[in-house]
C-alpha cells in the first residue's frame, strides 16, 4: 500500500532559463510522478525569469507564471526553493540568493563561479536562518561528487582529490590527441560547436575547473572555500607536438586538479599534466569529467561522467531538490560552516617527474648546456630524445626527469634561457602519479 502523499508541493521559483533551466523544466514536467512517490510530495515549479521571455525555449512554459526579473522570484510567496541557475560571481546571482534565504526560502544552485568566491559568507547566511544551501551541479555535472564527499564518505580522512573537472579542456585535448590536430584549430572548433563560454579563458585558462576544485577542497578538508589560493595554468601552452611526444612515452595529458592537506598547509593546484595513458584518467575522452577521492578508510574511489550538458547538469539540480523535499537538510560544506578552518595556502612541494619540451639551437654542445644546467639543479635525467628539426637552425629536444621538487625545476627553466642555446621558451609539465 502505497502512502499517502503530503498536501502540500514542494513549489519551485527557477532563475534563469539556459541549458540547465529548461532542463531542470523538463525533467520536473516529464517526472511529475516518479518525482512525488520518491520524495512523498508533489514538485510544482510556479514562477520563472530569464532575460528574454520571447526566446523559442522548446519548452512548454504557459503554465508558469512569469516574473520580470530574478528577485522577484526569489522573494516571490508562493515560492518554497528558489534555483538560481542565472551565474556569475556577484550581481543578481548573489543578490538574489541571499534575498531567498531572508525570505525563508531553500535554495539549489549550479553557480561554481559564486560559490567559490563567496561560499563561506552564504554557508554562514544560509545556517544562521535554518535554511539550505545546496549545490550538486555546481561541480561535475551529472557526477554525484558532492552528496558522496558530504554523506557518503563522511567517515573518512580525505587525503587527496584530484581530476579532470572541465569537459571542455578535456574535449580539446583529446580530439587534438585523436585527429592530429593543432591546439588553435581544435579551440576554434569547439567555439563553433558552443561547448567554450562566454569567454574563452574561463575554460582553457582552468578558472572555471579552479573554482570547481576550490569547494572539493572545502568539502575534503573542513576549509574555508579560497579560490584565490588555487595555482591555476590553463592548457594554452599545450602543442600537438607535447601531445605527440606523451603519447610517445606511454603518457596523456590532462588539465589535471589535485588538492591535498600537507604540514605545510592546503595545496590546490590546476595546470596540464601528464597522466598514464592506462590509467582511469589517461583513458578519458571527450567531454567527460572524473573525480578521484582517496579517503583513508574506503581508499581511492573513482567517480566519472558527463560534466555538463542540459540533461546531467539539471538531474544534479533534482538531486538537491528531492533531497528537500525529503526532509534532508544538512551543513552546506558537510560541516557548520563556523567550524570550517582557514587553511594555509601551500605551494606544492611532493617531487615528482617532469617533461621539459625545449627547442634548442643547432651547435656543438647544446645537449651538454641544458644537462649541466639541470644537473646543478639536482636534476636527474631519466631519458632524453632529440627530434626531426623544425627549422633548419634548431631541433627539438624531450627531457622527462627523475622524481625532483617543483623549486629545482623552477630554477632550471629560469636558468636554461641564460645557456644561449635555447631557440623558444622551455615548457614543463609535471608528471601525476594517479
Amino acid at each position: 500500500m502505497s502512502s499517502p502523499l503530503r498536501p502540500d508541493p514542494l513549489r519551485l521559483g527557477i532563475a534563469g532559463l539556459g541549458t540547465v533551466g529548461i532542463g531542470v523544466v523538463k525533467i520536473v514536467q516529464k517526472h511529475t510522478d516518479l518525482l512525488a512517490r520518491r520524495t512523498g510530495r508533489t514538485v510544482a515549479i510556479t514562477a520563472i525569469c530569464a532575460r528574454d521571455r520571447r526566446k523559442n525555449r522548446d519548452a512548454d512554459l504557459s503554465s508558469y507564471r512569469w516574473e520580470n526579473d530574478a528577485m522577484a522570484v526569489a522573494t516571490a510567496d508562493d515560492v518554497d526553493v528558489f534555483v538560481e541557475l542565472v551565474g556569475g560571481d556577484s550581481g543578481i546571482a548573489k543578490d538574489s540568493i541571499e534575498a531567498a534565504l531572508r525570505s525563508g526560502k531553500d535554495v539549489v544552485t549550479a553557480n561554481k563561479a559564486l560559490l567559490a568566491v563567496h561560499g563561506q559568507a552564504l554557508a554562514e547566511l544560509a545556517e544562521s536562518l535554518g535554511r539550505t544551501l545546496r549545490f550538486e551541479a555546481a561541480v561535475a555535472g551529472g557526477i554525484p561528487v558532492i552528496k558522496a564527499m558530504t554523506e557518503s564518505l563522511a567517515g573518512n580522512e580525505i587525503r587527496r582529490v584530484m581530476g579532470v573537472m572541465n569537459g571542455t579542456c578535456n574535449y580539446i585535448l583529446t580530439r587534438m590527441d585523436s585527429a592530429g590536430l593543432p591546439y588553435d584549430a581544435v579551440f576554434e572548433e569547439a567555439r563553433q560547436l558552443g561547448y567554450l563560454e562566454a569567454d574563452p579563458t574561463l575554460d582553457v585558462g582552468g578558472i572555471d575547473a579552479g573554482h570547481k576544485l576550490a569547494i572539493l577542497s572545502s568539502i575534503a578538508f573542513g576549509t574555508r572555500v579560497n579560490f584565490e589560493a588555487v595555482e591555476i595554468e590553463g592548457i594554452e601552452r599545450v602543442s600537438i607536438d607535447d601531445i605527440r611526444r606523451a603519447a610517445d612515452m606511454g603518457y596523456k595529458i590532462k588539465l589535471l586538479g589535485v588538492a591535498q592537506m600537507t604540514p605545510r598547509g592546503l595545496e590546490q593546484r590546476m595546470s596540464p599534466c601528464l597522466v598514464p595513458a592506462d590509467s582511469p584518467l589517461g583513458q578519458l575522452m571527450g567531454g567527460t569529467n572524473m573525480v578521484v577521492v582517496e579517503g583513508d578508510s574506503v581508499g581511492q574511489l573513482v567517480l566519472r561522467g558527463a560534466g555538463a550538458g542540459e540533461g546531467p547538469t539539471a538531474s544534479a539540480v533534482l538531486s538537491d531538490v528531492v533531497e528537500i523535499a525529503r526532509g534532508v537538510r544538512m551543513p552546506v560544506f558537510g560541516q557548520p560552516a563556523t567550524t570550517l578552518k582557514a587553511a594555509q595556502p601551500a605551494r606544492t612541494a611532493v617531487p615528482a617527474a617532469y617533461y621539459i619540451r625545449l627547442e634548442l639551437q643547432d651547435k656543438p654542445g647544446a645537449l651538454a648546456k641544458v644537462a649541466t644546467v639541470l644537473g646543478d639543479a639536482g636534476i636527474s635525467i631519466d631519458r632524453m630524445r632529440q627530434y626531426g628539426q623544425h627549422s633548419p637552425d634548431s631541433v627539438p629536444v624531450l627531457v622527462v626527469t627523475h622524481k625532483t621538487t617543483p623549486e629545482a625545476i623552477d630554477f632550471a627553466i629560469e636558468t636554461l634561457p641564460r645557456t644561449g642555446v635555447l631557440a623558444g621558451e622551455p615548457v614543463e609539465l609535471r608528471i601525476e602519479e594517479v
